[in-house]
């Protein structure tokens, strides 16, 4: 495995325990179609989470959640809409939500959690 797919391997581990750890119950992970990947999918209460996560090991070429542009807001929105219809979910409401994570070289990851992303 190369290292930067284990690195966002870990980073997605890290998110999804960081999202249980606040509340939220984790419903799915690394669901693929034809369309892309959803990273994590979550409940906040009553309110689905899909959740971006982006890790990087420095903030050298740049924090991870600037990686999160509008055109992919637009691939999670769809992507999103085919989850639900593929699992014939009925979601009242769904929020998209953003996870940097940086693991340094040592000591623990930072991770920066942004609700409401687009």
């Amino acid at each position: 495995m190369r290292r930067k797919d284990a690195l966002g391997q870990y980073g997605e581990r890290v998110a999804a325990a960081y999202l249980q750890r606040q509340g939220m119950s984790i419903v799915a992970r690394n669901w693929r179609c034809e369309l892309g990947e959803l990273d994590v999918i979550a409940r906040d209460g009553a309110v689905l989470v899909i959740c971006e996560v982006k890790t990087r090991s420095s903030v050298q070429c740049g924090h991870p959640l600037e990686g999160i542009s509008e055109r992919k807001v637009r691939r999670l929105r769809r992507l999103a809409i085919r989850w639900l219809d593929v699992h014939a979910v009925h979601a009242p409401h769904v929020r998209f939500d953003a996870i940097g994570v940086i693991q340094p070289a040592s000591g623990p990851p930072v991770i920066e959690h942004v609700r409401g992303v687009g």
